[in-house]
């Protein structure tokens, strides 16, 4: 008999390729639906849909009896938005899974990070496991991912294996969720290079995420972060120029100094403050600033070493698969 996993957020980009990862390693996948759509998308992707919310207990549980893992991926991943509500998705919506897991007698927990949870401090660099969160993280995203990621920790026990991966920078096929906004960025004329772009960026494809998950899943030390990365490096500029191209869009060539940039994002943060949230978001912000404006690269070597993770599609390849799902110019939909 396969084992069982169960999956929040599967319908998301994440969450469906995840779905039909874990089918082809064997598993068998409940995944949480909080509407008919969402569970279509989890059944389309070979997931058994659960109705209900990350904050339903009643269905989580029954969704998790007899399941070995409990993957989170559910989150508001989002760079702009009311603070209650990104307190609300990613901490407490956190906590809602993790009791729900406990209560379910689940033995293990992979919840979905971000390299974000270090925006704020110095620049993520080279960063490894060992950096400490900052005190006064830049963005409601940064700072409630952090808190979450307490939580997560916190809950490890004898009994309750939980461990976090972070992911960099996620691509690849079916993206519904970073491309789109690039190819339109491209489209309208917002897309500027900040300093060239030419500063560089760790990415990780999404099937090499599925891979660490069911990794750290397997192999995970409680209680420990992993980052997850395509293994080298690249410019970010010739990595978003190469992304573009698949999708049969030439990209931009204008430039802006960083600290235009970041002056910038730091004004528009504070006045959007100020007004109704009703109000579409600025055009730039500091949490994005803080991850695109400059060199964001993290060191994956834990994971490689303690999880056996390989991160086995290479960036050419998954450029080249892209290119054959999008061989025409991108239209916009997704």
């Amino acid at each position: 008999m396969s084992e069982v996993a169960f999956v929040t957020g599967g319908s998301g980009y994440l969450g469906r390729n995840l779905i039909r990862y874990l089918c082809a390693s064997g598993y068998q996948v409940n995944a949480l639906a909080r509407s008919p759509q969402a569970a279509a998308s989890v059944k389309a992707a070979g997931g058994n849909p659960v109705a209900g919310d990350i904050f339903d207990q009643e269905s989580m549980i029954s969704g998790m009896r007899d399941c070995t893992i409990v993957v989170h991926c559910a989150a508001l991943a989002s760079d702009w938005g009311p603070k209650e509500e990104f307190y609300q998705h990613n901490v407490v919506g956190t906590e809602s899974v993790i009791n729900a897991a406990r209560e379910a007698g689940v033995k293990s927990f992979v919840h979905v990070s971000t390299e974000a949870v270090l925006a704020g401090g110095r620049n993520i660099v080279r960063a490894d496991e060992s950096w400490p969160l900052p005190e006064h993280p830049q963005g409601y995203y940064p700072w409630s991912k952090g808190l979450a990621e307490k939580a997560v920790l916190a809950a490890n026990s004898k009994n309750f294996r939980s461990v976090i991966v972070r992911p960099r920078f996620i691509w690849g096929k079916d993206d519904t969720s970073l491309l789109p906004k690039i190819v339109k960025a491209a489209q309208n004329g917002a897309l500027r290079w900040v300093d060239g772009g030419n500063y560089l960026t760790s990415t990780c494809h999404v099937t090499n995420v599925c891979e660490g998950i069911v990794c750290a899943a397997q192999n995970g030390r409680g209680g420990e972060t992993y980052f997850l990365t395509d293994g080298s490096d690249v410019p970010f500029r010739e990595f978003i120029t190469a992304l573009l191209a698949t999708q049969g869009i030439e990209a931009p060539s204008g430039t802006i100094p960083k600290p235009i940039f970041a002056t910038a994002a730091y004004l528009c943060e504070w006045i959007w403050r100020l007004l109704p949230s009703s109000l579409p978001p600025p055009p730039i912000n500091i949490t994005a600033y803080k991850l695109i404006g400059g060199e964001v690269t993290v060191d994956d070597s834990k994971a490689r070493r303690e999880l056996g993770y390989a991160g086995r599609v290479s960036r050419e390849a998954g450029l080249a698969e892209l290119k054959q799902v999008f061989p025409t110019p991108y239209s916009g939909t997704t």
